[in-house]
Order: structure tokens, then C-alpha cells, then sequence
């Protein structure tokens, strides 16, 4: 799972806010609203990971210190599930274990309160942009998958090598075909991926 699930709108960036602070969380959605955003606002994590989610794209700003779960503990959760949406962290009393953790479990950034707004703006900006490419790159697997899917499985097999810059000698070696079968295949490849070179074939898997 890349975010929250899939697109309701593709013209709407979401940010999911949790801080169990009234105060802080309040007058970060008013100001993350202000900014064009739409905000999901929950006073706690475990509300947040009980409801399902159809959000994307999507970043996550969270505090670290909250009573029933903590910032690490709601990273894992979604770990465990594989949604990799950017989380970017917001703490006064976060201890330099916690930082570390987060930071080594993907962590998009870690502010400190009291925070600067243009910083937290900043982060925000990078945290859709990192989704963004993200997306992209999801997109370009999706459309790279459903074109193999026009290939034998061998010839997947020769796509991969090719991909990886073996010549017509290393496929004929690994694969234990013959020369004019390894060109058999590779025509094949580029016939059905309606490709003209193989710069174009690499270029599809990078």
C-alpha cells in the first residue's frame, strides 16, 4: 500500500493531523486550512488508525508525545501495514532515542516546539512533493507490469538480463539457450514492448 488507500481527488492535497493538544492542533488546522490544505484532525492516534482512510495524496503530521500512543508507535502501526505516506514529527519533550527512531523508520522530518511556521511549511511542501514522485514512479510500475504481461515468461526473463546490460553472449550463458534463440527472444521483446533500441527498453525500467 503506497498512502492512505486510493485518490478521491486528484486536486486536493490531505494532511492527517493528530496531536492530542487542542490548542496546538486547532491552530495548526486553521492555519495548514488557510494554506489550501484539507485537514483530517484527530485528538489521538488510535481514533486516526481506526478509521479507513481514502486519502492520497497525503502526508501525516504528528505529535510524538501523545497519552495512548506514541508518534514511533503510530510510524510502526502503518509500517506494519505498508503505507509509506511521509510523516513529518512535532515534539517539545521527544527524547533523542525517540528522534533517532523515527528518523531510522523513514521519518520525513522532526520538528520541535515551539516550532517555526516556515519551517513547518517547508517540510509540508517537501513531504507532497516526496509523495508526488512517489506516485509517479507507481504509476510508471503499474504501466511497466501490464506491458510484461505481453511477454512469455522467458522473455521476461531476457527483458530483466537486458535491463541489466547483459550481452547476447551472458543471456546464451545464463538462460543455456543458443545464440539464435537469445536473438529470437530479444526480437520478441522489442517487438511486443514496441520498442526501437535498447537505451528505450532500459529507460522503461529505471
Amino acid at each position: 500500500m503506497h498512502s492512505l488507500n486510493d485518490s478521491i481527488s486528484k486536486d486536493t492535497q490531505h494532511v492527517v493531523l493528530i496531536d492530542d493538544d487542542d490548542s496546538v492542533r486547532q491552530g495548526l488546522e486553521l492555519m495548514l486550512i488557510n494554506l489550501g490544505y484539507r485537514v483530517h484532525s484527530y485528538g489521538n492516534a488510535v481514533d486516526f488508525l481506526d478509521t479507513t482512510h481514502n486519502l492520497t495524496p497525503c502526508i501525516i503530521l504528528c505529535d510524538m508525545n501523545m497519552p495512548r500512543m506514541s508518534g514511533v508507535e503510530v510510524q510502526t502501526a502503518l509500517a506494519n501495514k505498508g503505507c509509506t505516506t511521509p510523516i513529518i514529527f512535532i515534539s517539545g519533550e521527544s527524547s533523542v532515542d525517540q528522534s533517532v527512531t523515527a528518523m531510522k523508520q523513514g521519518a520525513l522530518e522532526f520538528i520541535t516546539k515551539p516550532f517555526n511556521l516556515n519551517e513547518l511549511v517547508k517540510a509540508v511542501k517537501k513531504g507532497f512533493e516526496i509523495e508526488k514522485k512517489a506516485q509517479q514512479n507507481a504509476l510508471k510500475q503499474r504501466e511497466l507490469e501490464a506491458k510484461l504481461q505481453k511477454l512469455s515468461p522467458r522473455e521476461c526473463e531476457v527483458f530483466y538480463l537486458l535491463v541489466k546490460g547483459y550481452n547476447n553472449a551472458e543471456i546464451l550463458s545464463t538462460l543455456n539457450i543458443s545464440l539464435p534463440t537469445t536473438k529470437q527472444y530479444k526480437s520478441e521483446v522489442m517487438r511486443k514492448l514496441n520498442l526501437n533500441s535498447l537505451s528505450e527498453l532500459i529507460a522503461m525500467h529505471q
